[in-house]
């Protein structure tokens, strides 16, 4: 049975935030190509959802930690536990 703060739960831990950086990187290289024929407003808007889909992922991870930490059932569904 894997529990909270284990190896095998870092090791994934630090997959998905891996992940995430990654998508985010590549999501930021091809933003300004894909949107430079886009009025300012558009892309000014493209730029706060990807925000806010990190700062989602970063609630996410940080609300799955605390959980871990607590011990209210060993992370959020679908968070490595």
């Amino acid at each position: 049975m894997n529990s909270c703060f284990s190896l095998q739960w870092a090791e994934q831990l630090c997959i998905l935030i891996v992940l995430v950086i990654a998508a985010w990187s590549i999501i930021q290289l091809l933003l300004p190509y894909l949107t430079q024929f886009l009025p300012a407003l558009v892309v000014a808007i493209i730029r706060i959802i990807c925000w806010a889909i990190v700062a989602i992922l970063c609630i996410y991870i940080i609300f799955g930690l605390l959980s871990c930490l607590i011990g209210v059932g060993g992370g959020l569904m679908h968070f490595p536990h």
